[in-house]
C-alpha cells in the first residue's frame, strides 16, 4: 500500500487515499467513498474546521480532545470514534506535544441521509470502541480495497463501511455475532483483498489461527461454496470488472489475479459466467 512522509502531519509514513473513478462505473450510487486514510502519529490539531461531507474517525492510539460548535471539550483516547460533518464547526486533535493514531473514512450520498433518519445518531459525541486485531484488520482491508482503485472494490468498500459503522453504533463492533460468523466475515474480507496472490486454504487457515478443515467448513457454510470454488468466483468477478474497465489483455488479467495459465483462467471464467473473457468484454462492455 502506498505511503508517504508529510512532517507537518506526522513523523511516520501516512496514507491518504482519494479514489478517482468514473461514477458511472459504480453500481452502488447511493453511498460513495470520498477519501480515507491512516495517520499514525498525527500531531497537528484543527481549529474552527468545517466539512462538506460526513467522516467517521477512529482513534487507535494516543489521546487528545474533540469539540463541536464551541461546546464541551471531550476527551479522546485510544479506542474512541467520532464524526465530522457539514453544518458544524470542529476543534479536534491530539494534546499539545502529543500525537494520536487515526483512521478516517469520508462518504457522501443519499444513504447517509437514511442512516441519520433511521439509526445513526452521533450527536457530536465521542464514543468508545474496543480496538483489537479484528477492528484493525477490517479498516486495513477497506484501505486495501480503496487503493486498488477498481469500481468493484469501491462498491465493496461502501457496503463494508456501512456494516462497520452500524456495528460501531450498535456498540458491539461485530461482537454480537457468533465467533464462526465473525471468522467467516474476516476470511471473506481477507480473500477480497488478496486475490492477486492468490491465497491458499493453508495460508488463510494459518493467518486466522484455525485448522484447514475448520476453515473449509466455515467458508462452505457462510458462502455456500467450497473454499477453492469461492476463491475462483471472487477472482472471476474481479476479472469481469477489469475486462469492462481497462484495456488489459486476457493474459494480463489472468496473471494479475494469480492464474499463470491463460487457458485455465479462460476455462474457469467461462464455467462461472457462461462466456469466455473476450465474449464477456464484447457483449457486456461499452
Amino acid at each position: 500500500m502506498s505511503q508517504y512522509m508529510d512532517y507537518t502531519i506526522s513523523r511516520s509514513p501516512i496514507r491518504v487515499l482519494t479514489p478517482s473513478v468514473d461514477p458511472a462505473r459504480l453500481r452502488i450510487t447511493s453511498l460513495t467513498l470520498v477519501n480515507a486514510g491512516h495517520l499514525p502519529g498525527r500531531t497537528p490539531r484543527r481549529e474552527k474546521a468545517t466539512f462538506q461531507h460526513w467522516a467517521i474517525v477512529v482513534i487507535t492510539g494516543g489521546q487528545g480532545t474533540y469539540r463541536v460548535d464551541g461546546g464541551d471539550v471531550q476527551r479522546v483516547r485510544a479506542g474512541s470514534w467520532f464524526c465530522l460533518y457539514p453544518g458544524a464547526e470542529f476543534a479536534y486533535g491530539p494534546d499539545p506535544e502529543a500525537h494520536w493514531d487515526e483512521y478516517y473514512f469520508t462518504v457522501k450520498g443519499d444513504r447517509v441521509g437514511e442512516w441519520l433518519r433511521d439509526w445513526f445518531f452521533p450527536n457530536g459525541q465521542v464514543h468508545r470502541v474496543r480496538t483489537d486485531e479484528l477492528l484493525l484488520q477490517r479498516m486495513e482491508n477497506m484501505l486495501r480495497l480503496i487503493e486498488s482503485g477498481t469500481p468493484d472494490n469501491l462498491d465493496r468498500v461502501a457496503l463494508q463501511l456501512e456494516s462497520f459503522l452500524y456495528e460501531l453504533v450498535s456498540g458491539n463492533d461485530g461482537r454480537g455475532q457468533q465467533p464462526r460468523e465473525r471468522l467467516a466475515q474476516a476470511v471473506v474480507e481477507d480473500l477480497q483483498s488478496l486475490l492477486h496472490l492468490p491465497p491458499t486454504v493453508g495460508d488463510m487457515a494459518a493467518r486466522h489461527h484455525v485448522s484447514v478443515s475448520t476453515l473449509r467448513r466455515i467458508v462452505q457454510e457462510y458462502t455456500g461454496y467450497p473454499f477453492n470454488e469461492f476463491v475462483h468466483r471472487l477472482r472471476t468477478a474481479e476479472a469481469g470488472n477489469i475486462l469492462l474497465n481497462t484495456d488489459m489483455s486476457v493474459k494480463e488479467i489472468g496473471e494479475r489475479l494469480g492464474y499463470k495459465d491463460m487457458f485455465y483462467f479462460s476455462r474457469v471464467f467461462k464455467r462461472i459466467t457462461g462466456v469466455s473473457p473476450r465474449e464477456y468484454r464484447s457483449r457486456i462492455g461499452p
